[in-house]
């Protein structure tokens, strides 16, 4: 996960929207977020206000404070939430085997041969990256 510290859970579709929202202003307040999400959710203040601080529970979140005003930031990057949902593809579909999962993926014509090249290419610089650390 991130550098900044572990979550406990999962999201759901409701937290992932404030995610989304919270990723895109950088930091937010809880009016800021019930703002955002008005168009699709009408939420009242103190929705929003339980939503972030479940989200802060477990590990989604962190806050600083400007005067009595909790101001919200990610603790998780787009990226590290990415690579947890395919974590848990691969665990539960594939028997743990990334291979499988890229090579179902090519069968399917889910990924493309340009793309696997590129994929082979970013492996070998990797190996070549690790033997001159060793």
């Amino acid at each position: 996960m991130s550098k900044r510290g572990r979550v406990n859970g999962d999201l759901s579709p409701l937290e992932e929207e404030v995610m989304d929202v919270i990723w895109r202003l950088g930091t937010a307040r809880a009016d800021q977020v019930r703002e955002a999400m008005h168009a699709k959710h009408a939420l009242t203040d103190s929705t929003i206000r339980t939503l972030l601080r479940r989200m802060e529970a477990k590990g989604f979140l962190e806050h600083t404070t400007e005067g009595r005003t909790f101001i919200y930031r990610t603790s998780v990057k787009p990226s590290d939430m990415a690579n947890q949902a395919v974590q848990q593809v691969i665990d539960r579909f594939c028997e743990g085997s990334l291979s499988s999962l890229l090579i179902g993926m090519a069968g399917d014509h889910l990924i493309s041969a340009d793309e696997l090249r590129e994929l082979a290419a970013e492996i070998e610089r990797a190996e070549k990256k690790s033997k001159r650390a060793n």
